[in-house]
């Protein structure tokens, strides 16, 4: 039973690594619903799921929007579009290491800087819900000094994980403007 557990979790880490790689191919993916067979109902139904909304739905239909809004439970990825792509491009300078599109994680390999390589850091990005919201993003950061020949953990100035989370929010609403003005 550990095996399969085991298994299946890579399956589902591996889906979301996947998911994240493509996400940079959003305006080359063909989805079949779309084609030229397609009935226009349909073809509104699915673009509708694909952009128009601020979180990303992959399986069924948004119910949020049927039952007035509210969120209850609907089958999706239950984390903000705009969050998670600007959270990509923030830490995009620093390798990536796991994407969880479903939980909303991001976890970024060790990372020196240009000119010292003694000093190393590494992050973990949480997107915290659907909306976009000041509070709807976490960055925990993580630093390493090399002393002698092992790596010793020590403490991040207070301000920076908090500049990095302005840093998201603000790519955030740039994309969404952006979003705006394309659907115009």
């Amino acid at each position: 039973m550990g095996k399969m557990r085991l298994t299946r979790l890579m399956m589902v880490g591996l889906t979301g690594t996947l998911l994240a790689a493509c996400s940079a191919l959003q305006g080359n993916v063909r989805t079949p619903e779309l084609d030229e067979y397609s009935s226009d109902r349909r073809r509104d139904q699915v673009r509708g799921r694909l952009g128009g909304s601020d979180g990303i739905l992959l399986f069924g239909t948004d119910r949020s929007q049927q039952r007035g809004g509210a969120d209850q439970g609907g089958v999706g990825i239950g984390v903000n579009a705009f969050l998670w792509r600007a959270a990509l491009d923030t830490l995009s300078f620093m390798p990536l290491s796991s994407a969880d599109p479903f939980g909303g994680v991001l976890i970024t390999d060790w990372y020196s800087p240009p000119g010292n390589p003694s000093e190393r850091f590494r992050a973990t990005a949480y997107i915290l819900g659907r909306q976009l919201r000041s509070d709807g993003v976490r960055v925990a950061l993580f630093r390493q000094e090399l002393r002698g020949n092992a790596w010793v953990d020590v403490p991040v100035s207070a301000g920076t994980a908090s500049e990095l989370e302005d840093q998201v929010l603000a790519r955030a609403r740039e994309l969404r403007a952006q979003s705006t003005a394309a659907a115009r």
